[in-house]
């Protein structure tokens, strides 16, 4: 039979169970405390870096190197096998056009164009002595025709007078065949040496007109020495700073070496590389923005170098404003070319925050908190980032790295 359980027994498990609800309550209100701080963080505002969505134009860029070159640089070479005698000008040194720059060694040219001119002038008495000879041989064809002609002349008189004796019975059918055939030869003989004649005239011409060309050919060689020998005085072409100048005094240099480098520092070209991976995006026309310092300087591409050398493309780019106080001979500069354009946007100030990812967690600051949003992300440069959601002109977004909040949603902003 039961018994009825004491009042006593009854008590203790009541304060058991008001016991285990207390732990259970205590847990819970631990629980959400431990929550609700694992979702929220608190960092001071020395700390992070924030800027304020607004509308304007994005450009899409991909990274490259620069050189900055004078757009006209002359080089002057050597117009002679010489030996540098003396340099009148270092690099850097302005010079005006007409002003020496380096002297050469031009005695060893001289000799050369004596040489040349006695030369030629054996050619000259070489073409007299042929035109005497030409004419002699000439003169002596044309008298044996003249006497040919005289003998033909003769013969014709000994025809008929054969033919006459013959009809009188005072010579024989032989004698006229014998002279009718001595005056055959004859013109036959004159027909070939007037033949030899024109022959004759024909080798004259020849022979007169190949030793006037190789005079000729002398002479134009003598006056390209002798210009070459004006050029040795080396001068300045144009007004510029000289940029390089070979100043090995004493060193045998060839003709065509360079010997001087002027440039016009009025206005400048850009020479971009960039990884032969990115080739088949770089195309002439495109933009490209120069970066100087905290200056930008926008130009486009004007040549694209066909050969690749070491995966390196390398290309010319005409800049807007090539006179720029900013440009220097031989300067290295960061540029970026543009691959597209996202008109009136929305963007923010680029920063560590943003990874170059298509999605984007960003955190909008409001009333000294920080909230995360997921945002859809456009285009990118150097400056910007474009934000396609989750955002509105005039927010402000926090543009540091927030890698270590990747978890949490809402961040308490201190001052």
């Amino acid at each position: 039979m039961d018994s009825a359980i004491s009042p006593t027994i009854l008590r203790q498990r009541k304060r058991k169970i008001i016991g285990w609800v207390i732990v259970i309550v205590i847990a819970l209100v631990g629980g959400i405390w431990l929550l609700r701080h694992s979702l929220s963080s608190t960092v001071k505002r020395s700390a992070i870096t924030t800027a304020v969505v607004e509308k304007g134009d994005v450009e899409n860029t991909i990274p490259a190197t620069g050189e900055i070159l004078p757009e006209f640089e002359e080089v002057i070479t050597s117009p002679i096998n010489a030996v540098i005698k003396n340099v009148l000008l270092d690099a850097g040194t302005p010079v005006k056009a007409g002003q020496s720059v380096l002297e050469l060694d031009k005695a060893f040219t001289r000799i050369e164009l004596e040489k040349l001119k006695f030369q030629l002038e054996l050619k000259q008495n070489n073409v007299s002595r042929l035109k005497l000879q030409l004419d002699k041989s000439f003169y002596d064809l044309q008298a044996n025709d003249s006497i040919k002609q005289l003998r033909i002349n003769s013969l014709v008189a000994a025809v008929q007078d054969a033919k006459r004796l013959y009809k009188a019975g005072g010579g024989t059918r032989e004698e006229v065949e014998q002279a009718e055939l001595d005056l055959k030869v004859a013109q036959l003989e004159k027909r070939q040496l007037e033949h030899e004649i024109k022959n004759k005239q024909m080798t004259m011409r020849t022979d007169m007109r190949e030793s006037e060309i190789g005079a000729q050919i002398q002479r134009k060689d003598l006056d390209e020495l002798e210009r070459k020998l004006m050029q040795a005085d080396i001068v300045a072409n144009r007004n510029g700073v000289i940029t390089w100048v070979n100043k090995n005094i004493g060193s045998k240099i060839n003709e065509g070496e360079s010997l001087v480098k002027v440039a016009d520092l009025g206005s400048y070209k850009l020479v971009g590389t960039i990884s032969d991976a990115f080739a088949e995006q770089v195309r002439t026309g495109m933009p490209v923005i120069a970066r100087i310092n905290d200056s930008l300087l926008k130009g486009v591409v004007m040549n694209i170098h066909p050969s690749v050398q070491n995966n390196i493309l390398s290309f010319d780019v005409q800049l807007d404003n090539r006179n720029s106080k900013l440009l220097r001979p031989n300067m290295k500069l960061d540029i970026f070319l543009v691959t597209a354009v996202s008109k009136a946007t929305m963007r923010i100030a680029n920063g560590p925050a943003f990874k170059g990812g298509a999605t984007q967690d960003i955190f909008v600051v409001q009333n000294g908190k920080a909230t995360r949003r997921t945002a859809q992300v456009g285009l990118s440069n150097f400056d910007y980032v474009e934000l396609k959601d989750q955002a509105a002109p005039g927010e402000t977004v926090i543009i540091s790295d927030m890698t270590q909040y990747k978890h949490v949603k809402e961040i308490t902003i201190k001052d």
